[in-house]
């Protein structure tokens, strides 16, 4: 049962004059208890006549999965089982997260017929979004009292990484082509394949040249490669404690999540295979033997739902899980944070047998504000806040050595820039003939 805002009022606009003018103590309790009686006579009567709220059949249409920055429509199908019209309020219940206004929407059904409700949600956090209940407010005629039913009805949207570094998708793909002998630019590197023979052309490589096919052809011809496909990329993703830490507008996960797709998405089109992996304790998401264009989906929908945990990355399991995937060389990406001694000691400890097999990318993302703290010496305290800028700067560049001695590559950048950057090793390493 619910009480509107007009029958409390009127009840104490009733009871007002009783108690500023009532002559005898006794007489203005009895004549408030008159008034008081009428007003909840009519609020029983009322309530009487109001449709029962659990009378409603509830039906969904919502989307299964929208990417984030994107709004949904979520749509509630509500049915009049009673005999007569229902004046009600509705309020889907969603989760904050989702972004859904907070209103009631007023819906008026006759008996036997349905009504559409739509709620437009703003989410503003990836994941499952759940709305497990409908509140519905049934009001009587006077609209003084209401019938209010909570009714289960399970919603579930999930909410996909925003992939914004998709915007230097194309370029990539385009020197991917160029590579790859799509257009007039051939290519030659150490481990690529032979792709087809063609005339010389003034400016290619002599080296290139094939002496047998230009004795039978009587004119120079040329040798044209191609980058090796069907190669293996294997994606680990941190999600341990530090992977929590907020730079600009997002998590270290997010910008790993980024930079995963984006280099999925272009392995994938170079024809390579690509199998991804979060990890800390235990294994969080998993894509394996995937092919395709089915790849990306499978990576969005894995990691939509993985969030950091307040765990130590254990890295001497690593090895483990890239031997599970494959057991062939493979480029190996860490996606994690390597910016002091203390925590990338396991790190440090793991990666020489992986060095020994697979050829190995350690991609981290460094704090914008650190550099600029580190410039800032305008003042006494900024002077300080620019030392332990210039410290956490130097650990940075200490461990990245140490990686380097161990064999292995490191890209550190900001959380707009790490995708890119890691993409662009990847087809330097394509060129190079290196995969």
């Amino acid at each position: 049962m619910a009480f509107s805002g007009i029958y409390v009022g009127l009840l104490l606009l009733g009871a007002l004059p009783v108690m500023l003018f009532g002559t005898t103590a006794g007489s203005a309790l009895a004549t408030l208890g008159i008034v008081l009686l009428v007003w909840l006579l009519l609020g029983v009567i009322d309530w009487l006549l109001a449709t029962p709220a659990r009378r409603i059949s509830i039906a969904r249409e919502l989307p299964e999965r929208v990417r984030l920055g994107e709004t949904v429509s979520s749509t509630l199908l509500l049915t009049n089982l009673a005999g007569r019209t229902l004046n009600a309020q509705v309020r889907d219940a969603w989760e904050p997260s989702a972004g859904a206004p907070r209103m009631r929407e007023r819906v008026r059904i006759p008996a036997g017929e349905r009504r559409a409700v739509t709620t437009v949600l703003k989410p503003w956090r990836r994941g499952d979004r759940r709305s497990e209940v409908v509140v519905v407010r049934s009001w009587g005629p006077l609209r003084l009292v209401a019938r209010q039913a909570t009714l289960k009805s399970a919603g579930r949207v999930r909410i996909l990484p925003p992939f914004n570094s998709r915007r230097h998708l194309a370029s990539r793909v385009q020197r991917l082509r160029e590579l790859d002998g799509q257009t007039t630019l051939q290519v030659r590197g150490q481990g690529t394949e032979f792709d087809s023979l063609r005339e010389y052309v003034r400016g290619d490589d002599v080296r290139s040249i094939d002496w047998r096919a230009t004795a039978r052809q009587q004119e120079l011809v040329v040798r044209t490669w191609r980058p090796e496909r069907d190669r293996r990329v294997v994606i680990i993703i941190d999600s341990g404690r530090t992977s929590a830490a907020r730079i600009d507008d997002e998590t270290r996960l997010d910008t790993a999540i980024e930079s995963a797709l984006l280099l999925a998405a272009l392995a994938t089109r170079a024809g390579d295979r690509v199998d991804l992996v979060s990890y800390d304790q235990r294994v969080r998401a998993r894509v394996q033997g995937a092919s395709g264009p089915t790849v990306l989906a499978k990576i969005t929908d894995a990691m939509a739902n993985v969030e950091p945990e307040l765990l130590e990355m254990n890295w001497l399991d690593v090895p483990k899980l890239v031997r599970e995937v494959t057991t062939h060389r493979a480029f190996v990406v860490l996606l994690t944070t390597a910016d002091n001694e203390g925590s990338s000691r396991a790190l440090l400890e793991a990666v020489p047998e992986l060095a020994q097999r697979h050829l190995v990318l350690v991609a981290s993302v460094t704090d914008p504000e650190v550099a600029e703290a580190a410039r800032d010496l305008s003042e006494r305290e900024t002077v300080f806040r620019a030392a332990a800028a210039e410290r956490s700067m130097l650990d940075a560049q200490r461990v990245r050595r140490a990686l380097g001695q161990l064999g292995v590559d490191t890209i550190t950048a900001t959380p707009y820039e790490l995708p890119p950057r890691v993409a662009d090793r990847y087809l330097e390493l394509k060129k190079a003939g290196r995969l």
